[in-house]
């Protein structure tokens, strides 16, 4: 298949619910798009509506799950809960922890997604980028991040084989304590040995809310869209949890949330 161009409403597409109309490139084939940003599905993104950037996304080309030699090949288009069921019915272990976690292999990938302490990278063996195969151990990922600037068209996971329903339901059940309302994820990134939603409890945000914008009162790092926030008032939102923070504990939050003046 070919590449070609959609347009896509963000205020429908990404999950909180805020941005305008773009003409956004759909990737069938590898190549060099270095003037493009990728987006996946639009999880964990703040996208202004002035935004002038180029987006794309991965196509049909790359939602696939293939078996080969005791690895798991995945396409950065395939989706965690298609890979979820996959693991399930063929009794592989390890990432029962894509239960409830939303988005495509290549931004679970990039961030390096997870719960608490369970890491997606935990498990890679390797990506695929313009420039061919390279092993987990030639890149450079931390806790939410990687140094990865270019299109990830697959994913490499070792296979063991064990899946547990026990702990896929483990997940399931910390992430029901998640508000099931418009929201990017988790807003910040956990300070080292302490949580995001604590401190910014602490500092009195849990709850707070300019116009449809909110620190949910269910979890206070999740900034959710009542239905019609804007991205001026999730910016006033952002820039205050870090000024109140920095104030009163000294620590400078840094956003998960990926955003797009």
């Amino acid at each position: 298949m070919e590449n070609y161009f959609k347009t896509i409403d963000f205020k429908r597409y990404s999950s909180i619910h805020i941005g305008s109309q773009k003409e956004v490139l759909v990737i069938n084939q590898i190549s060099d798009y270095e003037d493009y940003q990728i987006i996946g599905r639009g999880n964990n993104l703040l996208i202004s509506p002035d935004c002038n950037k180029k987006f794309a996304i991965l196509g049909e080309n790359f939602d696939y799950i293939e078996e080969k030699e005791n690895l798991i090949y995945v396409g950065c288009a395939t989706s965690s809960g298609k890979l979820l069921t996959y693991t399930r019915k063929n009794n592989i272990a390890n990432l029962e922890f894509l239960a409830k976690l939303p988005g495509n292999l290549g931004g679970l990938i990039k961030m390096n997604a997870g719960l608490k302490s369970w890491e997606i990278f935990n498990y890679v063996h390797s990506i695929k980028t313009k420039d061919g195969y390279i092993k987990k151990e030639d890149l450079d990922f931390s806790y939410r991040h990687t140094n990865i600037n270019t299109i990830i068209y697959e994913v490499v996971f070792q296979k063991e084989l064990g899946f547990s329903k026990k702990r896929q339901d483990e997940f399931v059940k910390m992430r029901d304590n998640q508000p099931n309302i418009a929201s990017a994820g988790s807003c910040f990134k956990n300070p080292k040995n302490d949580f995001a939603g604590r401190v910014i409890e602490a500092v009195g945000l849990k709850g707070y809310r300019i116009g449809d914008m909110e620190f949910s009162n269910t979890h206070a790092n999740f900034l959710v869209n009542h239905g019609n926030g804007t991205f001026e008032d999730a910016i006033s939102l952002i820039n205050l949890a870090k000024q109140k923070v920095k104030e009163q504990f000294s620590i400078e939050l840094k956003e998960e949330i990926i955003i797009f003046n």
